[in-house]
């Protein structure tokens, strides 16, 4: 990503993440996070990951309902020539996170063996 991109991506991120914590009323958007955000080389199209405790189904939902007023909002308070089109992704890492978590704890690891001095063979 250029410089200029990842500012924008920078700026779309930190403006969605205030509208959808303090002026977004629809209660299935309660608690949704912006993980992450993209954007393509023109700042047409803006790539929107966010995970939430909630159901999933509900919090996309919710975002599809919101999307208007989110992208509304975003052209008043950014200068770009035309403001990017919104698409909402839900972030799955979080998820595999926790499961590599979970496979990381279920392996049973022998402790090592005391390496001594006596077994290099030199004496």
């Amino acid at each position: 990503m250029t410089i200029k991109q990842e500012r924008a991506a920078h700026l779309i991120h930190n403006i969605l993440s205030e509208l959808l914590m303090t002026e977004v009323t629809d209660p299935a958007l309660a608690g949704v996070t912006v993980t992450d955000v993209t954007v393509d080389r023109e700042i047409e199209y803006a790539d929107v990951y966010v995970h939430a405790l909630d159901d999933r189904d509900a919090v996309m939902a919710g975002l599809e309902r919101a999307n208007g007023f989110l992208r509304r909002e975003l052209a008043v308070r950014t200068r770009f020539r035309k403001t990017p089109v919104l698409h909402f992704h839900w972030d799955v890492a979080l998820e595999h996170g926790e499961r590599i978590d979970e496979l990381l704890d279920q392996l049973e690891i022998p402790p090592e063996e005391d390496q001594s001095s006596d077994d290099d063979g030199l004496g």
